[in-house]
């Protein structure tokens, strides 16, 4: 007889080589190298779709199992490595249903989406809960005494503990943390406060007292989930961006060999030099550079422009854009965290955290007040106890109505609340902001200064006159424009190039900013830039000049306005700010732009210390100054002002110097932003004045024994969710 405890003993065999056979399939199946792909299925929604997937994947050829998981939409497939990723997808869409890869390493940014879960099945057991508790009380309320009350009062103890054990785990964690870091952070209190209530209900219980609080202690315990998932909520704004951002970025690319053979590699095993393969209907893996191929890039995802850009040869493209038409070859400059979206969802996510000077008043606000919340309770149990003649029961529910009133949660989110929508916003606005002052500083501005040539244009120039100019001259301004990140200069050396020249051998090449570029060909020193630094005599329009021995050449260009640019100086007058127009441009060009703009205020010829003492003279007027700019001779005005805006068009030096990034062509959103971040500094302070309003109002209210703990938790609640409301109204 074999006992139920013992384990189950393994039956001989008659036949060994039954047993080998088994054992040999084991080995052999070990042998063969498996492959774990996992795939989202947005469309899944029921029992029906997954077992229609799992059992139609386990048919295919060298799947060993396919898993479902409904509430993440999740597919897990475990198969040999001969099935391909696309092979299952092809599958699925047979089936009538879209899926898409889904890269491990980025799996953690679900965390949030955890947290978010957490706090919503907590609220909704405490909610629960607390229903049940509430009926319970009506008998309580309605005159049930004696051994009806008590039991009723056990029926609530039994459902209220384990309710508060678990749906409190956020605030009891976070209040430990706290104690063993030595500090007193807001939810110590608040801890102290949900168990005070079921301690002095118990006692109230076990001495068969009239009064327990079991209700007030869950439904304290529901309404603070409610504010916490509430203000998770709203700092999703800003991390949804992120999230968005890192869902663009694919987790594989095929990379060509020396053979031109294309070979799935993961992102990570990518490096700059490398060539990959693009297919018609494919995301970019990398930034880089077009070398083979011509098709249409959709990048509304990243900029917002609707219209389709062409990419060809020397085209630069960037990851998370769409390949529409045709098979691009593409060199590799950066992949993975090195890419600029990767970097760009970084700062998205950074902006929220950081620090401005709301932010710090009322961190010091709540640090100085933390502390002072259980010594104002402890004072009231004692005054009370005093006053009551030892009315122990009283005393505990006013020093638990005193520690609930007074938390200040709705302080601790006065300022995050606010930032986290305004960023969120703006990011859909098309501007990323890198420094998280910025939004405190630009609603502050009221003079507003424009650089011009890739500002408030497109900065893609193009020459108008290149026939006009031997070969000799042409290749020469090859030579130099490319040792120049000038636009103009760009522009000449790409339209040069598009020709089929080859530059000229520049030596002891370097650029003097805000001039342009100089060197010598053939012992003959040579210079491209600006009309009176090479020694031209006249410059009407919007050019580059080259000095070559005695002659002067001028290259002339047509640039487009930047979309938006003339609705964004109407609005920005329109909300009374002064607007500037500083370029270096020809004196012609820039009356003629700023006349078409409506701008008055203009400075023409400007050099890079131009601009920038410019700006530091309206500052020493009680200016606040935006630079909005985008070259090199740009940085030190973008540095100096105020704040500061590039386009995300512009040369790196300038988007490190700036403040935020405008991510699309059009220049309209700035406007916006100029709004957003005053509204967004009018709604901080409102929630500064109902924090302060609401302690004024309350708290005496809970130290003269007027508020119950269950109306406390009930005000307190209502305070949090109104400032997380408030900020809101931003969306």
């Amino acid at each position: 007889m074999t006992l139920l405890s013992d384990p189950p003993r393994a039956r001989p065999s008659a036949c060994p080589a039954c047993d080998a056979a088994p054992a040999a399939q084991a080995r052999a199946e070990a042998a063969v190298p498996r492959a774990r792909l996992l795939l989202s299925v947005p469309e899944v929604h029921c029992a029906g779709c997954i077992s229609t997937i799992e059992r139609d994947l386990a048919k295919m050829a060298g799947v060993r199992s396919a898993r479902l998981n409904l509430t993440l939409k999740r597919l897990s497939v475990d198969a040999e490595a001969s099935v391909t990723r696309d092979a299952v997808i092809d599958r699925l869409e047979r089936l009538g249903y879209e899926a898409h890869e889904l890269d491990p390493g980025a799996l953690s940014m679900t965390e949030t989406d955890r947290q978010g879960r957490e706090l919503l099945m907590r609220l909704g057991v405490a909610g629960f809960a607390m229903m049940n508790i509430m009926l319970l009380s009506v008998a309580v309320w309605a005159g049930a005494e004696g051994v009806t009350r008590d039991m009723f009062h056990l029926i609530s103890a039994v459902i209220a503990i384990p309710t508060i054990a678990f749906s409190g785990q956020p605030f009891f964690r976070s209040a430990m943390k706290s104690l063993r870091a030595g500090r007193m952070g807001m939810d110590v209190p608040i801890s102290l406060a949900i168990l005070l209530a079921v301690a002095i209900s118990l006692f109230e219980t076990f001495q068969s007292g009239a009064h327990a609080y079991f209700e007030a202690a869950v439904m304290l315990t529901f309404f603070l989930l409610g504010g916490r998932y509430l203000d998770f909520r709203t700092r999703a704004m800003a991390r949804s961006a992120a999230q968005e951002l890192a869902a663009l970025e694919v987790p594989r690319a095929l990379r060509l060999d020396a053979g031109g053979q294309a070979h799935e590699v993961a992102i990570a095993d990518l490096a700059p030099g490398d060539l990959v393969l693009v297919r018609p209907g494919g995301r970019m893996p990398v930034d880089g550079v077009v070398v083979e191929g011509r098709s249409e890039l959709d990048r509304a995802l990243l900029t917002g422009e609707t219209l389709p850009v062409v990419a060809q040869p020397g085209a630069q493209v960037s990851t998370g854009e769409v390949n529409l038409t045709g098979p691009l070859k593409v060199r590799v400059s950066a992949a993975g965290k090195d890419s600029s979206l990767h970097r760009m969802a970084d700062l998205v996510a950074t902006a929220e955290s950081a620090r401005t000077r709301y932010t710090t008043l009322a961190d010091s606000a709540a640090r100085a007040y933390a502390p002072t919340i259980p010594i104002l309770s402890l004072g009231a149990f004692f005054a009370w106890l005093w006053i009551s003649g030892g009315d122990l029961r009283l005393s505990v529910n006013i020093a638990i109505a005193t520690l609930i009133i007074t938390c200040p949660c709705a302080l601790g989110l006065a300022v995050p609340a606010v930032v986290t929508a305004a960023s969120g916003k703006l990011f859909r606005k098309g501007l990323l902001i890198k420094d998280g002052t910025a939004l405190e500083r630009l609603a502050e501005v009221d003079t507003v200064v424009f650089d011009k040539t890739g500002t408030l244009t497109m900065g893609t120039p193009v020459p108008d006159n290149l026939d006009a100019h031997p070969e000799d001259a042409l290749r020469v301004a090859l030579g130099l424009a490319e040792g120049s990140s000038h636009p103009l200069a760009r522009a000449l050396a790409g339209a040069c190039r598009a020709r089929g020249l080859e530059p000229a051998v520049i030596t002891d090449l370097r650029e003097a900013p805000g001039y342009g570029v100089q060197g010598d060909w053939q012992g003959m020193p040579v210079k491209l830039g600006r009309a009176g630094w090479v020694g031209a005599t006249h410059a009407a329009t919007t050019g580059a000049y080259l000095s070559l021995g005695d002659a002067t050449h001028s290259f002339t260009f047509t640039d487009a306005l930047r979309p938006g640019a003339a609705d964004l100086v109407a609005g920005l007058h329109a909300q009374g700010k002064h607007v500037w127009l500083i370029s270096g441009d020809v004196v012609p060009a820039v009356a003629a732009m700023a006349r078409s703009l409506g701008i008055t205020q203009w400075h023409a010829n400007a050099l890079p210390q131009d601009k920038a003492e410019r700006i530091a003279a309206l500052q020493r007027d009680g200016h606040k100054v935006l630079m909005v700019g985008d070259g090199l001779n740009d940085t030190v005005a973008l540095t100096a002002a105020h704040v500061s805006i590039s386009p995300a068009s512009a040369l790196d030096a300038a988007r490190a110097a700036s403040d935020m990034v405008l991510l699309g062509r059009d220049i309209g959103p700035i406007a916006d932003a100029i709004r957003i971040a005053r509204l967004s500094t009018r709604r901080i302070r409102e929630n500064f004045w109902q924090s302060g309003l609401y302690n004024i109002v309350f708290v005496p209210i809970a130290l003269f024994g007027f508020a119950t703990p269950l109306w406390a938790a009930l005000i307190m609640s209502v305070s949090s969710v109104t400032v997380s409301l408030n900020a809101m109204r931003l969306k």
